[in-house]
């Protein structure tokens, strides 16, 4: 039984070391593989807003919603108004009313609908 595992590992060993390296495709462009510099890159990068919160909850009936935002950010004021985004596309405009502890904040449904996940920012 012993001899049956050592010979299918022996066998898969010489397989696998038997084959060549096939190295990048022809179509690889990098500096270090070619020697020369990187060619031009189809990737886009778009930032992300740096002053943007995310409705964390909300409260249809009362029309209210809290905001967060990542540590470091500067919530912002009372009477500040803010207008929530969804996939890009204003939704609606709310009106900060505190209060504020630690990332979090609190503010009234001015006009539109707010779901979890909606982005805020300033305007």
């Amino acid at each position: 039984m012993r001899w049956n595992g050592f010979l299918l590992t022996t066998a898969c060993l010489l397989v696998v070391s038997g084959r060549k390296s096939r190295g990048p495709p022809a179509d690889w462009n990098d500096a270090s593989t070619n020697g020369g510099p990187a060619g031009p890159s189809h990737v886009i990068v778009t930032p992300a807003p740096g002053n943007a919160g995310h409705v964390t909850a909300v409260n249809a009936s009362a029309r209210y919603v809290v905001v967060s935002y990542s540590a470091g950010i500067a919530l912002p004021v009372a009477a500040q108004r803010l207008s929530v985004y969804r996939k890009g596309l204003k939704v609606a405009e709310i009106k900060i009313t505190g209060p504020s502890r630690d990332t979090h904040t609190v503010g009234d449904i001015v006009a539109g609908e707010c779901q979890l996940g909606d982005e805020v920012r300033r305007e």
